[in-house]
């Protein structure tokens, strides 16, 4: 009787129906402005689209055309003194390449370059298409 009895209790505690359980169910949000340095591609995945973040791709003209993520600014980064006037300071930069080295250098130019919100995305686009995230 009492096994039935915390049985039922278990039960109308766990069911689904309140504004609760879809909360729980839900990932938080990621917090765009507490980006580490080096991000991975899940974490690019999940912010790439908002409205508060740039991701700028450094590789050469004929590896964007090949395939690129989504979305992606491309400025190659032997163009990036150049063209600083182009990559926005209120918004939040992710800088990627082919595996990570360039945008690594190029994030690190950024912030020598007076810039305090640039990101590397770790391992480029070899990691973010090795994640199963798709390419153009």
């Amino acid at each position: 009787m009492i096994l039935a009895l915390m049985l039922m209790l278990l039960l109308a505690a766990c069911g689904s129906g309140g504004a609760d359980s879809t909360t729980l169910d839900q990932a938080p949000a990621v917090d765009v402005s507490s980006l580490p340095d080096e991000v991975d591609v899940q974490t690019v995945a999940e912010v790439k689209d908002s409205p508060d973040v740039f991701v700028l791709d450094v590789r050469e003209q004929w590896e964007y055309d090949e395939k690129h993520i989504p979305g992606v600014t491309l400025i190659p980064m032997n163009q990036i003194p150049d063209r600083l006037d182009e990559i926005p300071t209120e918004r939040e930069v992710i800088v990627t390449c082919r595996t990570g080295n360039r945008s690594g250098q190029v994030a690190e130019y950024l912030r020598n370059s007076g810039f305090d919100n640039v990101h590397n995305m770790s391992g480029g686009i070899v990691a973010w298409e090795a994640a199963g995230y798709p390419v153009e």
